[in-house]
């Protein structure tokens, strides 16, 4: 199975993103921290650069606590082997992948701080609230042509890049995407677009949208007009 994706990925087209995990906002902050630190998008995408084995070690012995005699039989190396790949992963996710801060509603006052500076074209307003060293990377699957491009680095250049889409921006509806602070679009006939936000010291660190249909097929449904799966 990991070939194949592996197959799959080298001739994806444009950036690859998991698929989002959409929920619509709660009064339960603690739990949506806890989402935000475990099934982060920014996360996710820097578990997908590790080696099958890393990536296994580490979240079987991180995550679910399961001891390294009981990893390496899994992995089908020796417990020390398995120890090692578990803190090259440790050490790789806390350089490459943000820690999103802790309060929910801090966060969520930065995404909105982004989303008014968006909509009103406010260029310094978008470099206040945007890390210096900001990624925004995008996921269409070939269905979006102008999403799918490599990520973009810097708060200069994704505020351009937010700019270029302020009329979107406009139809936002506010959402929970893998724990942390998002939006969706829906546009009759086309596409749904879901964004996620990872806000770390304060400041928009990473930025993934994902425009690609069947990965955000189930998320909305269009004849309720609310979240799939929530009343």
């Amino acid at each position: 199975m990991l070939r194949t994706r592996k197959s799959r990925r080298e001739h994806y087209p444009g950036t690859w993103l998991p698929e989002p995990l959409v929920t619509e906002p709660t009064d339960q902050p603690e739990h949506q921290a806890v989402m935000a630190d475990s099934v982060g998008l920014a996360l996710l995408v820097v578990l997908e650069t590790l080696t099958p084995a890393e990536r296994l070690a580490f979240v079987l012995h991180d995550v679910f606590a399961v001891p390294f005699d009981q990893v390496a039989t899994v992995i089908d190396r020796s417990p020390e082997a398995a120890r090692q790949l578990a803190s090259r992963a440790r050490r790789r996710i806390q350089a490459d992948a943000p820690k999103p801060d802790a309060d929910v509603a801090v966060q969520r006052r930065v995404v909105d701080a982004f989303l008014a500076a968006a909509r009103a074209g406010d260029f310094e307003g978008l470099l206040a609230v945007l890390d210096p060293d900001v990624v925004f990377r995008s996921d269409a699957g070939g269905a979006v042509p102008v999403l799918n491009r490599p990520p973009i680095v810097g708060a200069e250049a994704v505020a351009r890049e937010a700019l270029v889409f302020r009329g979107g921006v406009g139809q936002a509806q506010p959402a929970i995407v893998n724990g942390g602070p998002g939006f969706i679009i829906q546009r009759p006939g086309r596409p749904l677009l879901v964004a996620a936000f990872t806000v770390a010291g304060g400041r928009i660190a990473a930025i993934d949208v994902v425009a690609n249909p069947e990965k955000t097929r189930g998320v909305f449904d269009p004849d309720r007009q609310s979240l799939s799966g929530n009343e």
